[in-house]
């Protein structure tokens, strides 16, 4: 809180406010994340943050798993 205080000094509270928001919802709250934040936001009407999906993700999928615990007839031989 003490940055946000600090850089509501120099930038407007309305836009420190909408990064603190911004922050929140995507649990941002390392140090330097809040000026990031905030130089993204200079000039953008509103920002939203992104997340992604199970189709836009970069973690692996399970199905190298699939097969798991299934034995195999020929196996068991």
């Amino acid at each position: 809180m003490a940055e946000a205080v600090a850089l509501a000094k120099l930038h407007s509270v309305a836009e420190v406010d909408r990064a603190l928001g911004v922050a929140a919802i995507a649990g941002r709250f390392a140090e330097n994340d809040l000026i990031s934040i905030l130089s993204y936001q200079a000039g953008l009407e509103s920002v939203e943050p992104s997340r992604a999906t199970e189709q836009h993700s970069l973690q692996p999928g399970t199905s190298a798993w699939s097969s798991f615990g299934i034995t195999n007839d020929k196996d068991e031989h």
